[in-house]
């Protein structure tokens, strides 16, 4: 008789996305005009302000993340990366379809809040307590956090208020916070598109411990040459449509031509 057995994935799923599509609405200029008695008349009407436009930013998403893995996330501006990675991680509501994940995925974005007028070393406190962190753990990791994002080379900068530091200080400082603590599902916005090449060498060094320890890590980025080193896996979205899922030198080099035609 033919071997009729099948096999078995064993791979454990972290984040699953089920025909997603993400609708949100942008005001315009004129959206806010009219003062408070056209507000109401508006409420009243259910008639949608002058100025709103619906967007449709995630058509029909579906795919699976599973334990282990680094997937890059690309594609053109306004193709949806950031938006979908907001809605994995529960910032952004899902229209249609469903999100499934297995703990609490975190999102790591450049444009995260931080708190400008605390200083750096207030910031690490603060974020590590975010993240679940004890204040015990906290002090055990403060020193790697702080070497890590390299900001405290010169003149002492953990001790001065963020508003004092540059964009790519406190993108690096966000992404070696965040990269203290393993996560189930560690999601980074566009992190490792700033500071030196030695930084995004302990950044990709970094990635590499967390999915050893068995994490998932998703990487939006348009360095196309980051996901081809960092990631083993990439998924380029165009226009909300997911366009490639598969090796990350295959959907790299798609993409590239894409973008040459």
């Amino acid at each position: 008789m033919a071997d009729t057995a099948t096999t078995t994935d064993t791979r454990v799923p972290t984040v699953i996305a089920d025909g997603v599509h993400i609708v949100y609405k942008v005001h315009g200029s004129g959206a806010r005009k009219g003062g408070a008695t056209a507000a109401l008349s508006r409420v009243f009407s259910r008639k949608e302000p002058a100025g709103v436009k619906e967007v449709h930013a995630v058509k029909g998403v579906t795919f699976t993340a599973y334990k282990g893995e680094a997937i890059g996330l690309i594609g053109s501006n306004g193709s949806g990366k950031s938006t979908l990675l907001a809605a994995i991680a529960g910032l952004q509501p899902v229209t249609h379809g469903r999100i499934y994940s297995h703990g609490q995925p975190s999102l790591l974005g450049v444009n995260a809040a931080l708190m400008n007028d605390l200083t750096g070393e207030r910031n690490v406190v603060l974020g590590g307590l975010a993240m679940g962190m004890s204040k015990q753990q906290i002090r055990e990791r403060y020193q790697e956090i702080v070497d890590f994002s390299g900001i405290n080379e010169r003149n002492d900068f953990i001790s001065l208020p963020m508003r004092t530091y540059s964009s790519g200080m406190g993108a690096r400082l966000r992404f070696s916070i965040a990269a203290a603590k393993d996560h189930d599902v560690l999601m980074i916005d566009e992190a490792l598109a700033t500071g030196d090449a030695a930084f995004q060498r302990r950044s990709q060094a970094r990635i590499e411990e967390l999915r050893e320890r068995a994490g998932t890590v998703f990487l939006v980025s348009h360095g196309i040459n980051t996901v081809r080193e960092t990631c083993d896996r990439a998924i380029w979205l165009e226009a909300g449509v997911l366009r490639m899922d598969g090796p990350s030198k295959e959907v790299c080099d798609a993409y590239d031509a894409f973008t040459r035609r």
